[in-house]
């Protein structure tokens, strides 16, 4: 046993490379994209530490270039999620009653890992499987995750010091447990970082994990287990089943073992996933812990006092960055009439200036989207602008996936704020806008907070304080993530925690404390040093 107390001071943020041209950053990333490219692999399944092969193989191939095999992954069935079930509830065993600070030190070493060694690893798995620029990969599966990896343990400390008030006479303490059963962790394709974090959260308080990645990303997924096998996770911990929802969802949302689910995806997905629990809910053991992260109708409402130049900037990138494929993406803007002329030809100049192509060639702004899917349901948007009186394509709509499922940057003008553009989550970069009179900002911010049931993330941008706090008052429950001057997208770990409420999600805030929070179950301890040794209360003696 270690006497003694351990510490783990609160970290910083990990530094963002440049990349820029002669750096050894950028050669180290372009010699892992070359040798990545070259050399396919084949992922299997990991249950219980060992590598399971279904033989059932799905290929992997990089959105920007159709044409190219990254490699294959082995897709899970129904029997491999009940194999991963036993795994984890075996791991839970020895992992629940492992020192917190050991749980912690494995997390603390895969940020070291990979900060160092593994960064341009899974930066280059993350480009190419998911077409991210440099830049975008950088922030995601570098930056982001290994904060996460070093802010989680700190957090945790801050839970585990949590506790009563003792009396003289009584000593009051809590244990925070890890939920009975294990958790179910399902990711998505448009972020390494979640997909790191949410298998590795729950562990981090004790609970072990089956973990079903997005089927469009589980290259980088396979790199984060190889991370965590070298950190010392031990086996079993994570169990990692790639597959399809509907093959490998239902045995584990059925298993009475269920102790709780980690989602981040659709709000279709989680509704539904949602609904399967609750149909039912006496068959678990306990009932489950269920914190989902969804998608978002994220919004920019400019006032008229808005500085042009931070505005054409916040808009850009905050719709364009990474396709617009995240559920942070500016999605709809707000603009007075005053100021839509000159803000129009300022965005109609940004985006034809905005390079699109494949993400190995570090001039470009975009890549491509992440599949057929998600190509055509983004297309019939632009199309159904194209073919409606009340919308206007004011740049961009073009798209093509003969090459790469690429689709230009595109801006829709919308006369009606209640369109189907303004009002439906698209998940690409496609940004609609409606021009409201000056003098109607008021109402117009009561259109803004109407018009969307989701409420993630939304933006002002003005000069105006009046306005500014107008705004941040009448968009309250609009975003859970609220930016003044700044894009709605990158919540920094321990700076901006992450989540959003309404359609959006439970707003169990990614990156604070408030998340682990919900993987354990706290039980309180009561020891009474001088317990009664009679029944008979003071008031019941005679007089």
């Amino acid at each position: 046993m270690f006497n003694g107390f351990f510490h783990i001071r609160e970290p910083g943020n990990e530094p963002v490379l440049g990349y820029a041209p002669g750096s050894p950053e950028r050669a180290a990333l372009k010699a892992t994209l070359e040798e990545m490219l070259a050399n396919p692999i084949e992922v299997p399944m990991i249950i219980g530490g060992e590598e399971v092969h279904s033989g059932n193989l799905v290929d992997m191939r990089c959105p920007h270039r159709r044409g190219h095999l990254l490699g294959r992954y082995h897709k899970a069935n129904a029997a491999h999620a009940e194999q991963a079930i036993a795994a984890a509830n075996e791991a839970k065993r020895e992992w629940a009653e492992m020192p917190w600070d050991n749980r912690a030190t494995v997390l603390l070493k895969a940020a070291d890992l990979l900060a160092g060694k593994y960064r341009q690893t899974l930066n280059a798995a993350t480009m190419l499987c998911m077409s991210k620029t440099a830049h975008q990969a950088e922030i995601d599966s570098a930056c982001e995750l290994i904060d996460f990896w070093r802010f989680n343990p700190y957090f945790m400390t801050r839970i585990y010091g949590e506790q009563p008030v003792s009396t003289h006479q009584v000593l009051n303490y809590m244990e925070h447990r890890p939920l009975e059963g294990f958790v179910f962790a399902i990711t998505p394709f448009n972020f390494t970082s979640i997909a790191g974090n949410l298998p590795t959260a729950p562990a981090l308080m004790g609970n072990a994990v089956v973990w079903k990645p997005a089927s469009s990303a589980v290259l980088p997924t396979y790199y984060i287990m190889q991370i965590l096998k070298e950190a010392g996770m031990p086996d079993g911990v994570i169990n990692l089943i790639p597959g399809p929802g509907p093959v490998v969802g239902p045995p584990v949302l059925n298993h009475l073992d269920l102790g709780g689910i980690h989602f981040t995806g659709s709000t279709q997905v989680f509704s539904t996933i949602w609904l399967a629990v609750g149909s039912d809910i006496r068959k678990y053991y306990s009932y489950p812990r269920i914190v989902g992260e969804t998608g978002g109708k994220d919004f920019i409402f400019a006032h008229a006092s808005a500085d042009l130049d931070v505005l054409a900037t916040g808009i850009i990138r905050g719709a364009f960055e990474y396709q617009g494929q995240k559920c942070s993406a500016a999605s709809r803007l707000y603009v007075p009439d005053t100021l839509w002329p000159t803000l129009r030809d300022r965005l109609v100049d940004d985006v034809a200036s905005l390079k699109t192509g494949d993400v190995c060639d570090f001039t470009n702004f975009m890549g491509a989207v992440i599949d057929a899917q998600a190509f055509s349901g983004i297309s019939g948007y632009i199309d159904y602008a194209r073919n409606n009186s009340g919308l206007e394509i004011i740049t961009g709509g073009g798209y093509d996936d003969t090459e790469g499922y690429f689709i230009q940057p595109t801006i829709v003008l919308s006369k009606d704020p209640k369109s189907k553009l303004m009002c439906e989550e698209i998940f690409g970069p496609v940004l609609t806008v409606h021009v409201y009179p000056e003098a109607q900002f008021e109402e117009t911010l009561t259109l803004c907070d109407e018009t969307s049931p989701y409420a993630l993330t939304g933006a002002i941008f003005a000069q105006d304080r009046k306005a500014i706090v107008k705004a941040t008052r009448a968009l309250r429950n609009a975003a859970g993530n609220f930016y003044i001057n700044d894009k709605p997208t990158g919540a920094v770990v321990g700076q901006q925690p992450f989540g959003g409420s309404r359609a959006s999600g439970t707003n169990d805030k990614a990156g604070s404390w408030m998340n682990l929070e919900r993987w354990v179950s706290p039980r309180t301890v009561k020891e009474n040093f001088l317990p009664p040794t009679d029944y008979r209360y003071g008031f019941m003696r005679e007089p």
